[in-house]
Protein backbone atom coordinates (compact mmCIF):
# COMPACT_ATOMS: atom_id res chain seq x y z
CA UNK A 1 0.00 0.00 0.00
CA UNK A 2 1.24 3.35 -0.87
CA UNK A 3 -0.08 6.46 0.63
CA UNK A 4 -1.26 9.56 -1.50
CA UNK A 5 2.15 11.49 0.52
CA UNK A 6 4.36 8.95 -1.18
CA UNK A 7 3.57 10.24 -4.63
CA UNK A 8 5.06 13.60 -3.74
CA UNK A 9 8.46 14.70 -5.15
CA UNK A 10 8.49 17.46 -2.28
CA UNK A 11 7.90 14.77 0.27
CA UNK A 12 10.57 12.07 -1.67
CA UNK A 13 13.33 14.87 -1.64
CA UNK A 14 13.08 15.55 1.47
CA UNK A 15 13.48 11.71 2.30
CA UNK A 16 16.47 11.77 0.26
CA UNK A 17 17.86 15.08 2.22
CA UNK A 18 17.18 13.29 5.36
CA UNK A 19 19.34 10.32 4.27
CA UNK A 20 22.03 12.99 3.17
CA UNK A 21 22.13 14.59 6.42
CA UNK A 22 22.42 11.35 8.34
CA UNK A 23 25.08 10.21 6.12
CA UNK A 24 27.28 13.73 6.50
CA UNK A 25 26.82 13.64 10.39
CA UNK A 26 28.20 10.05 10.73
CA UNK A 27 31.30 12.13 9.84
CA UNK A 28 30.94 14.31 12.73
CA UNK A 29 32.95 14.34 16.17
CA UNK A 30 31.10 12.23 18.69
CA UNK A 31 30.71 15.52 21.41
CA UNK A 32 28.50 16.83 19.06
CA UNK A 33 25.88 13.61 19.24
CA UNK A 34 23.42 15.42 21.46
CA UNK A 35 23.95 19.15 19.54
CA UNK A 36 24.45 19.75 16.15
CA UNK A 37 23.95 16.13 14.90
CA UNK A 38 20.66 16.10 17.11
CA UNK A 39 19.49 19.41 15.82
CA UNK A 40 20.36 18.36 11.93
CA UNK A 41 19.04 15.15 12.18
CA UNK A 42 15.65 16.18 13.74
CA UNK A 43 15.46 19.71 11.39
CA UNK A 44 15.66 17.15 8.42
CA UNK A 45 13.57 15.05 9.22
CA UNK A 46 11.05 17.28 10.59
CA UNK A 47 10.70 18.19 6.51
CA UNK A 48 8.93 14.82 5.14
CA UNK A 49 7.44 14.56 8.07
CA UNK A 50 5.63 17.76 7.81
CA UNK A 51 4.81 17.31 4.36
CA UNK A 52 3.10 13.58 5.05
CA UNK A 53 1.26 14.79 8.32
CA UNK A 54 -0.13 18.53 6.26
CA UNK A 55 -1.13 15.78 3.37
CA UNK A 56 -3.99 13.99 5.77
CA UNK A 57 -5.78 17.68 7.07
CA UNK A 58 -8.75 17.82 5.21
CA UNK A 59 -8.31 21.72 4.11
CA UNK A 60 -5.73 23.25 1.57
CA UNK A 61 -4.80 25.82 3.88
CA UNK A 62 -4.37 23.62 7.12
CA UNK A 63 -1.83 21.69 4.46
CA UNK A 64 -0.39 24.50 3.68
CA UNK A 65 0.42 25.44 7.51
CA UNK A 66 2.97 22.28 7.34
CA UNK A 67 4.26 23.34 4.53
CA UNK A 68 4.95 26.25 6.06
CA UNK A 69 6.84 24.06 8.89
CA UNK A 70 8.75 21.90 6.56
CA UNK A 71 10.35 25.08 5.02
CA UNK A 72 11.00 26.42 8.33
CA UNK A 73 12.50 23.28 9.20
CA UNK A 74 14.41 23.40 6.00
CA UNK A 75 15.94 26.41 7.11
CA UNK A 76 16.73 25.70 10.26
CA UNK A 77 19.08 22.71 8.67
CA UNK A 78 21.04 25.13 6.13
CA UNK A 79 21.84 27.26 9.32
CA UNK A 80 22.76 24.85 10.98
CA UNK A 81 25.40 23.07 7.78
CA UNK A 82 26.20 26.70 7.61
CA UNK A 83 27.80 26.19 11.43
CA UNK A 84 28.61 22.72 10.46
CA UNK A 85 30.94 23.73 7.76
CA UNK A 86 32.58 27.11 9.64
CA UNK A 87 33.65 24.01 12.70
CA UNK A 88 34.71 21.83 9.58
CA UNK A 89 32.72 19.11 10.26
CA UNK A 90 31.42 18.96 6.63
CA UNK A 91 33.40 19.31 3.69
CA UNK A 92 32.80 21.70 0.93
CA UNK A 93 31.46 18.86 -1.06
CA UNK A 94 28.75 17.41 1.40
CA UNK A 95 27.71 20.93 1.76
CA UNK A 96 27.42 21.89 -1.84
CA UNK A 97 25.24 18.70 -2.23
CA UNK A 98 23.12 19.34 0.33
CA UNK A 99 22.66 23.12 -0.28
CA UNK A 100 21.93 22.28 -3.37
CA UNK A 101 19.08 19.69 -2.43
CA UNK A 102 17.64 22.13 -0.11
CA UNK A 103 17.23 24.99 -2.80
CA UNK A 104 16.03 22.72 -4.85
CA UNK A 105 13.06 21.45 -1.95
CA UNK A 106 12.48 24.98 -0.95
CA UNK A 107 11.69 26.09 -4.20
CA UNK A 108 9.61 22.31 -4.97
CA UNK A 109 7.40 23.09 -1.67
CA UNK A 110 6.95 26.86 -2.54
CA UNK A 111 5.58 26.05 -6.00
CA UNK A 112 3.65 23.25 -4.39
CA UNK A 113 1.68 25.49 -1.99
CA UNK A 114 1.07 27.49 -4.75
CA UNK A 115 -0.64 25.31 -7.01
CA UNK A 116 -2.57 23.91 -3.72
CA UNK A 117 -3.80 27.35 -3.08
CA UNK A 118 -5.60 28.02 -6.37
Amino acid sequence: MQYSFEKLEIWQLGIRITKEVYRITKKFPRDELWGLISQMRRAAASIPMNIAEGSSRRSKKDFSLFLRRAIGSLLELLTALEVAVDEKYASREDYQLLKSLCQEEYFKIIAFEKRLLR
